[in-house]
């Protein structure tokens, strides 16, 4: 794998270079679409045969004679995504922040160093030189631009505990911030590959475990996107609590469900949140521990005592009645919401807004908890 050898050494001698802060990056998604577009949420990959082809590829096959669904390209696109992921072991980055790059390359550019993107875009994640990441000839050496992108991403807050279309979001800024989850499991099964091929790739801490690609799985309907905006107060048109729910777990949510509407109270009990006294009404955990109380389940007060509820559960193995933390940070987080099932939460958000429900998609999730 003469190749092989000779891009490790590429990457891992690079000198790590480092752009200016506060740089946001445009979405290029429009300019690619020329190179075919790709909607498909690949949940039944053949991982191994992903491997084999890989492996071709970087032994010097013809592209001709590869075949790795998602890739049209292969010949170019896999030399090109064994350069990210060596970046990434290179600069000690997790599998999970290797997958958020291959998937974020795969739509920026579908994994090609363009010469070309939308306004001044450029290479495999279309980072742009007016927004200060780079030149461009520096933006269109791939070693380059893949540092660029960890560099950004491990600079966000609580990028470990996001799906990796959030984590990709919040480098990006995209202006279609769900596109990055259809490519997750090609992402993911492209890492893996790839990264045994390497010297000690394949040994990293958290490299047998399942990545937290997503909240639900990556087809867009499953993160609550598929019922469109939901006026804040109401159910959205189509959902009912999902058969298999447990009796508890669905008496918490009927119960939270007849708050909708009602006003947040900070330090409120949510005892009376349809009364006049306003201290009757919910905040955020007042709403949990008086769902659950009703369904006979006692909680504490407070989010963060909450928060040690129960047991810990993966952000994508919820199911309807999990607890859900965001803002702070995950061992004392400030929010929290409760799972309802086909990608939705119901929470009592903050001071002048009602009980609503709201998509998973647009919660950064820090932790989740089964309190059943």
């Amino acid at each position: 794998m003469k190749w092989l050898a000779a891009g490790i050494g590429v990457v891992f001698l690079s000198p790590i270079l480092i752009a200016g802060t506060g740089m946001i990056l445009a979405t290029s998604a429009d300019a690619v679409q020329s190179s075919g577009s790709f909607s498909n949420c690949l949940t039944n990959l053949d991982t191994d045969k992903v491997a084999e082809q890989v492996t071709k590829i970087l032994d010097g096959a013809p592209g001709k004679n590869v075949h790795i669904e998602g890739l049209d390209l292969p010949a170019e696109q896999v030399p090109n995504a064994a350069t990210i992921v060596a970046a990434g072991l290179s600069l000690d980055v997790p599998k999970k922040g290797q997958i958020v790059a291959l998937a974020t390359a795969m739509q920026e550019s579908r994994l090609r160093n363009l010469n070309y993107g939308d306004r001044d875009s450029l290479g495999l994640f279309q980072q742009r030189p007016l927004q200060g990441w780079g030149s461009a000839q520096q933006i269109r050496d791939p070693v380059y631009a893949s540092e660029q992108f960890y560099k950004h991403l491990i600079k966000v807050d609580g990028w470990q505990q996001m799906t990796v279309t959030q984590a990709a979001q919040a480098v990006q800024r995209s202006g279609l911030p769900d596109a990055y989850a259809q490519w997750e499991n090609l992402a993911a099964a492209l890492q893996d590959a790839i990264a045994k091929t390497f010297p000690g790739g394949g040994n990293d801490a958290d490299q047998g475990k399942e990545p937290s690609t997503s909240t639900t799985g990556c087809a867009p309907g499953q993160d609550g996107s598929g019922f469109g905006r939901i006026p804040e107060g109401s159910v959205p048109k189509g959902y009912a609590i999902p058969k298999d729910t447990d009796p508890t777990a669905r008496k918490a949510i009927e119960w939270a469900m007849h708050q909708l509407g009602t006003l947040y109270q900070w330090g409120g009990s949510c005892t009376n949140s349809h009364g006049s006294d306003p201290m009757g009404r919910c905040d955020c955990s007042s709403l949990m521990q008086q769902a659950y109380a009703h369904a006979g389940i006692t909680l504490p007060r407070t989010t963060y005592t909450q928060i040690n509820e129960g047991k810990a559960v993966s952000p994508t193995q919820l199911k309807p009645g999990d607890l859900v933390f965001s803002r702070g940070t995950a061992a004392r987080p400030e929010h929290v919401g409760m799972y309802m099932g086909e990608g939705l939460v119901i929470e009592a958000p903050r001071t002048t807004k009602p009980v609503r429900i709201t998509p998973i998609k647009d919660w950064t999730i820090l932790a989740a908890r089964r309190v059943l």
